[in-house]
């Protein structure tokens, strides 16, 4: 029967949507759709519908579907899954694939349902959820089967969690509804109130990629920017370098931070022991930012490292937690 189904492992997050599929990353793209406002119809989904943003006429609403890691709009993301499915398997519905998708920790029974419900609707002949962390460690190849403490913190766009894994399951965990997205209206916020200027998401985050740190660089990059004069509204350009972004994004790091630092003040001493001795894997959009792992490890007090594939830990996990699904079921969610 292997032959003719597919088994898929989803990561719906906030800023992307990222399917795992027969072993390898078979789609990475946008969370975004574009909508014809006064007919309510979908005109892009996914890379088309992100380069829209901040572009596109009144009549047309670029929005995220999923905010912070849980569903937003019920009807888009139906539709957005049924079209990012159909992109990985085809028109072929005899065979629907069987589906896992993540939902953060820190969601709620109804949030959960919500997800489980979209997928079911977008097409899937089976829909299973697991929580982020659980998924992120399994992704990150971590020991998750032994009853040793397996320590994760996955930055997302959305949302951060941590959680220390064993035994197939989460023993302890913590979120909080703060990310990527966080980091770049900080940096947007920054702008303004030092230069100026307004700047879009897109610029805030181009400024987090190129030249964000969370810790002072030996040698201070910079970046150009251009945006609107906040008095006149004429265009304006400014000079940004990464001194100013570390000081921009204080606040949200010390949040995510927090998150960490939460997890382990509740865990029991043996498991802490071994996030001690193992250190603490980073996943996560979020753990590209130049200098966190050292930030977060000063902070708290444990070896931290990226995973291999930060960004595909979660899609990853979620497809290998299908291939022992009667291992894990007991440690998902129930819907």
């Amino acid at each position: 029967m292997a032959l003719f189904h597919k088994d898929i492992g989803i990561d719906l997050g906030t800023i992307n949507v990222i399917v795992y599929e027969g072993g390898d990353i078979v789609l990475h793209e946008p969370c975004v759709v574009a909508i014809r406002v006064e007919e309510q119809k979908i005109v892009s989904i996914g890379q088309e519908a992100r380069e829209m943003y901040g572009r596109a006429p009144e009549s047309i609403e670029v929005m995220r579907p999923i905010q912070d890691g849980v569903i937003a709009d019920y009807e888009v993301t139906e539709r957005m899954l049924h079209y990012f499915l159909t992109k990985v398997c085809g028109q072929l519905r005899l065979f629907r694939p069987r589906v896992m998708l993540s939902v953060p920790y820190g969601a709620t029974s109804v949030e959960s349902r919500a997800v489980h419900e979209a997928a079911r609707e977008a097409g899937s002949r089976e829909a299973h959820l697991i929580h982020e962390p659980l998924a992120a460690a399994i992704g990150a190849g971590l020991p998750v089967g032994t009853p040793a403490g397996n320590m994760v913190l996955d930055i997302g766009g959305g949302a951060t969690e941590a959680a220390i894994v064993a035994l197939y399951g989460i023993v302890t965990a913590h979120s909080a509804r703060v990310g990527g997205i966080a980091l770049d209206q900080a940096i947007a916020s920054y702008v303004r109130k030092k230069y100026g200027i307004i700047i879009g998401e897109m610029t805030a985050e181009e400024i987090k990629i190129r030249i964000g740190s969370a810790i002072p660089l030996e040698k201070d990059l910079a970046v150009e920017i251009q945006g609107r004069d906040h008095v006149t509204g004429l265009p304006r350009d400014a000079t940004v370098n990464s001194g100013e972004v570390t000081e921009a994004i204080e606040e949200p790091l010390q949040a995510i931070i927090a998150v960490a630092k939460a997890v382990l003040e509740k865990t029991p001493p043996e498991l802490a022991s071994d996030a001690i001795d193992r250190g603490m894997v980073l996943c996560g959009g979020g753990a590209h930012l130049r200098g966190i792992d050292q930030r977060i490890s000063q902070s708290i007090g444990i070896p931290t490292y990226l995973a291999d594939n930060p960004v595909g830990c979660v899609a990853v996990g979620a497809g290998r937690a299908l291939e022992m699904y009667h291992i894990i079921r007991p440690h998902l969610p129930r819907v």
